[in-house]
């Protein structure tokens, strides 16, 4: 390919001669010795691309090398046989290919300027191939999957590229498009019209930021507030696109806006565009110039929820905020890859304010971090924010919650202790010092530290470097007179640390608010003295807010008058605030099955009074919870009937609002067991008239299709095949053809699909196998599915491999979703006994995974 693309002259041929030994992926020590001997680097690559066959390429890598002391080390996780041809310097050389990578001695190469040039045939791993489209996903080493690179953060490059791609084809990459040249040719023997799009070439980037998508696509482009955007899609209802795609250019806009005010520093990069993929294994993913957003997240249905809405408002937010912190500065090493994810969801929750006024954002932003964060950080997989890593082969494995929900909450506490000016100035110059460049935390620390009397380096190693949740016990006590309240640590971090924190203490009498303060929490015990008139408490809560984080247990006073009375507290933060403590109370240390059926209690009486929509939809997450993990399948049906009526009770309520209706419909279709709703629900399928005050889209009875599948076994077929032939966007109905076996009321159906997700082709797309792997494991058909635990474990191995960074944990997410049987606990106990030695993060992938099973069986 190069001979034709670059005008290569052919030389003589070196020899290698050395013995280095290159492991796996990209160690540590490997980047080190890269980073210190290669510079300046540029790849220009070159893809030859078709809807079936392989895809080609070829790729010049253009760097300065300071010393041959070390041999030159390209990476391509690909069979030896994709490499076709080695050229350095424009002639052929002779290189050892070793564990995915491509080995050339330095002999051939010269102090100063060189080139590396590649003819390969790209693996599919990466490409996320189907008949219409296809699109590149490399984060965090997967670059080195498509083509041959330096496949490591702080190796950053410029890219030019070139896609020779089908006439009827759109393309959007990391550059602006330099030229399209149409041509007629035969690349794969017969003669048909195709064009050839060259992308002029990027600011330094790092290789996992590369990226590229292709295919049959629409395209839709606008100037906002003077930027030019474009957006591409593949939706086929035009009024669905019509009703977002103003807002969706808009929260775009708004987004480089506040960034540019908040950084002072203008978009860094030469253009910004973004497409949207059926069925996109993240929400976005932040490629300079070209973020990549699931489709549904962005385009969404008439029945969106307010909650959807700023979802995708958050979601656009923290892909922009990525182009600074993330792009614009890279991470060094993927160790510190949850410093560009704390900042892009710091920003984000910033960016969203002023476009919903009417959503209290506090209450938001503690309902949208503590859950997540405290779902990973109980577990027995806990770690740190900040983790070891060896080699980028086991970068995937450091994403999680505590990265995407717990970080953010720590970051919070350190503006609010340093204050708001002197974080966002500490910022600004951490961006103008390392741009287009990579930096660690530690640097970011140094300058937070000049600005602020407070111990940085001590606060950061208990809250970032180490694993764990604060666990303080509280109790109100009167002592000479004065009333006190106490705040004990009952633990420590690993290296004998207290957590340092603030928060906000509230105390409650008589159902009022009688006393409330900021306080910090620092060292074994804390006290606050309390106002003589404070009188007999109803409560008290020592985390009140959003601000404070750990597990703060309540007292018996206040745990049983909240179970009473929780709904009644006026202040919607507190409200929430007293709903988590519960909530953490019954997971922790709820051994009883009354625990269970108390809460049970309270979350009705919640539901028939709470109107905030926040505090709405966090009662009913909860309440799917306890219904399906923490209650049996006799307590489940005591409770079936209440919570239908509770659900149908606000649907069929004229006065309320389509975005609450559409919260309480979904929440129905999920837990729906009586008869009579199941019946009621399948006539609302069946009209497709709609609920009275709600209409439902496409997706939504697909997804009530699939529902009906599980509880109505007599007329699963019948359901699954009028709901194909009804649907009209081809990318979904592909998806209902892909999850329809798992919801096949055949056993040996389901088995046989089980079977075919052990085929790693067979697992994508990876939504797709998830939803699938979901209705596989229903609560209603857990007893025949817990067969299928062991052989989903023994898969994960493979599964971290094959697979995106987030697909191991979902995978065994939904393969737990619906068990909560002692003998389902046993197989995962067993499973990690037999393999003492097994890779230490994917055992707490289990851990986390699991935990509400293991706890529920302890």
């Amino acid at each position: 390919m190069f001979a034709k693309i670059f005008g290569l002259v052919i030389g003589m041929t070196a020899t290698i001669g050395f013995g280095h030994e290159i492991e796996k992926g990209v160690s540590w020590t490997l980047a080190q010795q890269r980073y210190e001997s290669i510079s300046n680097v540029k790849y220009t690559v070159s893809f030859l691309l078709s809807p079936a066959e392989k895809v080609t390429g070829g790729v010049a890598i253009t760097f300065d090398l300071k010393d041959k002391s070390n041999p030159v080390v390209v990476d391509f996780q690909a069979p030896k046989e994709s490499v076709k041809s080695v050229k350095v310097n424009y002639r052929p050389a002779e290189y050892e290919f070793r564990n995915g990578h491509i080995v050339i001695s330095a002999d051939t190469m010269e102090v100063g300027e060189n080139v590396v040039l590649v003819d390969f045939v790209s693996p599919d791993q990466s490409l996320n191939r189907s008949e219409e489209f296809l699109y590149t996903l490399l984060v965090p080493d997967r670059a080195s999957t498509v083509f041959p690179c330096f496949d490591q953060p702080d190796v950053k490059a410029s890219f030019t590229l070139q896609l020779d791609v089908p006439a009827n084809w759109e393309a959007s990459s990391n550059g602006a498009v330099e030229r399209v040249t149409p041509m007629k040719a035969a690349p794969f023997g017969k003669t048909q019209s195709r064009k050839l799009i060259v992308f002029e070439a990027t600011k330094p980037i790092s290789t996992y930021l590369f990226a590229f998508a292709a295919g049959e696509f629409k395209k839709i482009s606008r100037d906002v507030d003077g930027r030019s955007m474009t957006m591409l899609h593949r939706e086929s209802d035009q009024k669905k696109v019509d009703r977002n795609v103003d807002k969706i250019f808009q929260m775009h806009a708004i987004s480089l806006q506040w960034m540019e005010d908040y950084t002072q520093i203008e978009y860094p990069f030469a253009k910004f565009d973004f497409v949207l993929i059926p069925s996109f294994q993240y929400g976005g993913m932040e490629h300079i110039g070209n973020i990549f957003y699931n489709a549904d997240q962005l385009l969404l249905d008439e029945t969106a929820t307010r909650d959807q809405k700023l979802n995708r408002a958050s979601l656009i937010a923290h892909e922009t905020a990525h182009m600074w912190f993330g792009d614009l500065v890279t991470m060094k090493w993927f160790d510190d890859v949850w410093l560009k994810e704390v900042f892009a969801n710091f920003m984000a929750a910033k960016i969203v304010h002023p476009s919903f006024k009417d959503i209290n954002h506090d209450l938001r932003f503690m309902l949208k971090h503590h859950p997540s964060a405290y779902g990973e950080d109980r577990s027995d997989g806990t770690y740190p924010i900040q983790q070891k890593l060896d080699n980028l082969s086991n970068a995937g494995t450091l994403y999680g919650r505590i990265i995407y929900q717990k970080a953010p909450v720590v970051m919070r506490q350190l503006e609010t202790m340093i204050g708001e000016a002197k974080l966002r100035d500490g910022l600004r110059e951490y961006l103008r010092k390392f741009s287009y460049g990579n930096a660690v935390w530690d640097d970011l620390i140094e300058i937070l530290d000049a600005k602020t009397e407070m111990d940085l380096t001590a606060w950061s190693r208990a809250w970032v470097k180490e694993s764990g949740t604060p666990e303080l016990a509280t109790n109100l006590s009167s002592e000479s007179g004065k009333k006190w309240l106490t705040i004990e640590q009952v633990k420590k971090t690993a290296s004998d640390q207290y957590w340092t924190q603030q928060v906000d203490l509230k105390v409650y009498s008589g159902g009022n608010l009688v006393y409330e303060s900021r306080t910090t929490i620092d060292g074994a015990n804390t006290k606050v003295e309390l106002p003589g008139d404070v009188g007999e408490y109803d409560f008290f809560l020592a985390n009140g807010s959003e601000l404070g984080y750990g597990y703060f247990k309540l007292d018996a006073r206040s745990r049983d008058w909240l179970s009473k009375n929780v709904h009644a507290i006026e202040d919607d933060v507190t409200r929430g605030a007293a709903w988590l403590a519960m909530y953490e109370s019954l997971i922790r240390d709820g051994s009883e099955d009354s625990s269970a059926k108390e809460f049970m209690n309270s979350l009705l009486n919640g539901l028939r009074n709470e109107s905030e929509p926040l505090n709405r939809q966090n009662l009913l997450e909860q309440m799917q919870t306890v219904f399906w993990k923490l209650c049996g399948e006799n307590e489940r049906e005591g409770y079936a009937k209440q919570i239908e009526a509770c659900l149908w009770h606000w649907i069929d309520q004229e006065d309320v609002e389509e975005d609450a209706k559409s919260a309480y419909y979904k929440a129905l279709a999920n837990v729906a067991i009586g008869s009579e709703s199941v019946e009621r629900l399948f006539q609302v399928w069946e009209s497709r008239s709609g609920l009275k005050g709600l209409k439902l889209s496409e997706n939504d009875y697909m997804d009530l299709a699939y529902e009906l599948a599980i509880r109505m076994p007599d007329r699963s077929d019948d359901i699954l095949n009028e709901q194909l032939e009804r649907m009209e966007n081809e990318d979904r109905k592909k998806r209902l053809a892909f999850v329809s076996p798992a919801l096949s009321p055949d056993p040996g159906t389901r088995g046989q699909f089980f079977e075919s997700l052990k085929e790693p082709g067979n697992r994508r797309p990876e939504r797709w196998a998830l939803e699938a792997l979901h209705y596989l494991h229903h609560p209603l058909r857990a007893s025949e599915s817990e067969k299928f635990i062991l052989p989903g474990l023994e898969l994960l191995e493979e599964i971290q491999s094959t697979g995106d960074i987030f697909f191991p944990k979902r995978w065994l997410v939904e393969t737990f979703s619906g068990h909560r049987s002692k003998s389902a606990a046993s197989v995962v106990d067993k499973f990690l006994d037999d393999r003492p030695d097994y890779p230490f993060r994917l055992k707490n992938k289990i851990l986390q995974a699991a935990d509400l099973l293991l706890r529920i069986n302890r």
